[in-house]
């Protein structure tokens, strides 16, 4: 097909057609690009290393194994990887790091003040654990405090319980230095603020256009699945990506939102469908 010039609302009409998967009843968290101090190198104030991902990374095994047996946050965490040369920076904060990991990317903003971007390169090997949730249940988290930043803050002021709980999320994440102007998404492309979104590829395909109508108005409109994640699982689960900075942090943190997904697939995709059915 000849490149379009026209109104890209037109260009959907003309060539996609909208379709429910499922029930089409959406459930969309948002995701960001956190930003966090660290250092390239080890140095007072900066401590927590930033690790890429070790040559052979020991799958998990049975319980009767032990918590050191293998990778684990707790294992890593207690030196697991040390004298290894793996570190790729060192962060000054803990929690940032923990958050940076959950997001899967994020800047390192160096002591001169440069950025140094780093991306997802794998994990090791264990299943997410939301620490979010598991503190909701608990009841350490009281009104208003179950965003991000409210997580945050408790675990800050509860330095050595907060490590603890941070430790339940099993799954640690590893990083590499990349270049160009956002992080990179599934596609191996850079993922776009308030234009990707992540899917699961067992239902939405990478690089279908999803329409989202949401309770969260500011999620409404068109996304691109670029991106999956490791909690996004179903038919109608959605994470919109939202850019770097406080604005971004703010939206991403605070978006839990149902609604209604509709992906746009070909209009002969369409009709071979129906013809099917």
């Amino acid at each position: 097909m000849s490149s379009w010039r026209g109104d890209p609302q037109d260009f959907f009409a003309a060539h996609f057609r909208a379709v429910e998967v499922g029930s089409g009843q959406a459930f969309a968290t948002g995701y960001y690009e956190p930003e966090i101090p660290a250092a390239r190198e080890q140095r007072d104030g900066y401590e927590w290393p930033v690790y890429a991902l070790p040559d052979n990374v020991p799958q998990p095994c049975a319980p009767e194994c032990g918590e050191n047996a293998s990778l684990t946050r707790a294992a890593i965490e207690n030196g697991a990887l040390d004298g290894q040369g793996l570190a790729i920076a060192w962060a000054r904060d803990l929690v940032d790091l923990y958050f940076l990991q959950v997001q899967g990317s994020g800047i390192l903003r160096l002591p001169d003040g440069d950025a140094m971007r780093i991306g997802y390169a794998g994990n090791n090997g264990y299943p997410y654990t939301s620490i979010g949730r598991l503190m909701r249940d608990r009841g350490l988290l009281g009104d208003g405090q179950t965003t991000a930043e409210g997580i945050a803050t408790w675990l800050r002021d509860n330095p050595d319980r907060g490590r603890e709980i941070m430790q339940e999320n099993r799954r640690y994440i590893f990083f590499t230095e990349v270049n160009g102007p956002g992080p990179l998404g599934s596609l191996g492309q850079p993922v776009t603020p308030r234009g990707t979104v992540a899917a699961d590829p067992d239902f939405v395909p990478l690089g279908a256009p999803v329409f989202l109508d949401l309770e969260h108005d500011v999620a409404d409109g068109l996304w691109i699945a670029q991106d999956t994640g490791s909690a996004i699982r179903g038919a109608n689960r959605f994470d919109t990506f939202w850019g770097a900075g406080d604005e971004a942090y703010a939206i991403a943190s605070g978006m839990a939102s149902r609604g209604q997904a509709y992906v746009l697939i070909p209009r002969t995709a369409a009709a071979r469908l129906l013809r099917a059915d």
